[in-house]
Formats: C-alpha cells, structure tokens, sequence
C-alpha cells in the first residue's frame, strides 16, 4: 500500500487501521475514532508525563510478576476503525496473545487516561463509551488539576463509577489486587511539585 499523508487519510471513510499505519510519518500522534482519524494535540504537559511515569513506577513494583504495563505511545486496535492511545495499558501474563508487535489487539484488562483541560470530555465521555464497548473490565480516570482517580469497572455494556480516589484514599481494584497506593503518594514522589509549575 502506497503510503498517504495526513491531508489524504483525513478523506478517507471510514479510516481503517491500515490506512492508520501506512501513513506518512509526520511527527504527531492520532487516534481513530469510529473510523475519523484523529490528531493528538498539543503535546502532553510536563506534569502530565511525570505523573504518568510515577504512576508507571507504582504499578510495575508491585504488578510486573503477574501483569505487562505499557506506556503510551502504544496503540490499542479495538477494531479495524477504532484504534486508541491510552497513557497506561495493563494486560494479564494469561492474555499475552493479544501483544503483537503492532501493538495491543483487542480489549487490554484495565486502562488509564490521565486528562487534561483540552483531553477532559473525550477522556470522560468519548473514550469512556468507547472503552466499555469494546469490553475494557476496567478504566481509570486520572485528573491531574486535583489529583483524584475515578474507577470504572465494566457492568454488562457500561461502566459504574465504583469509586473515587483523593489524597490518602488507598486505592483498591479486583481487576488489579497488586495495586495498592494513593494519590498523595504519587503526588509526593514527583521529581518537581505542582505548586512549581503554575
């Protein structure tokens, strides 16, 4: 397949997975939406990406026996027209089939979008939908301007606000029993505090 730049996959329809792939590499990130390519924009902030490697260093201490954890950017093919970036990805060792070198095909065991002011809606409405469609056991909301943790655990085709996490709050998941920390944790072990930051 002929390899087509932004402009031409944007005129596609539906946007498949190969078109995805063959594109000309650009520098930026997207995501395919219901089959509409989208752009991945601006950047993550710094607080962001620290935020996310700690949480990443949390999870592997005490999850990497039992699960893989991935970092964005990863691709997650739900299916040949909805293909997501989450910022942390965690499959069971017993579902390894689903890695390929591609990235994750199918529906990984839990994930984790850290939002932002410009991420907001389409982390807690769009991808929310997207990710209980596609059968994600569980999903995490992370929102780093108050530093809470939604949890969502799958019922049937939707997600239920099972808790929210703020502060000391420990927090516990019968997706992930090997996870077990606090916001304030995280937020104590970030390398420059948020009050630095404004």
């Amino acid at each position: 397949m002929k390899k087509k730049s932004y402009e031409e996959v944007m005129k596609e329809s539906p946007v498949t997975y190969e078109l995805y792939a063959n594109m000309i590499e650009d520098g930026n990130r997207y995501e395919i939406s219901d089959g509409t390519l989208e752009l991945m924009t601006p950047s993550p902030t710094f607080m962001h990406q620290t935020f996310c490697a700690e949480m990443l260093y949390k999870l592997n201490g005490s999850c990497r026996n039992e699960w893989i954890i991935v970092a964005s950017p990863i691709d997650v093919i739900l299916s040949d027209t909805e293909v997501r970036q989450p910022d942390i990805v965690m499959i069971h060792r017993n579902r390894m089939s689903i890695i390929s070198d591609r990235g994750i095909n199918g529906a990984p065991d839990l994930v984790v979008e850290i939002t932002s002011a410009h991420s907001r809606r389409r982390d807690k409405v769009v991808k929310r939908v997207v990710y209980a469609k596609y059968g994600v056991p569980e999903y995490w909301i992370v929102d780093i301007a108050n530093f809470t943790l939604e949890q969502y655990v799958l019922d049937g085709e939707r997600y239920d606000l099972i808790e929210v996490y703020a502060e000391d709050d420990m927090l516990r998941s019968q997706t992930l029993p090997c996870a077990s920390f606090s916001m304030n944790e995280i937020v104590q072990s970030l390398p420059v505090k948020p009050e630095m930051l404004k």
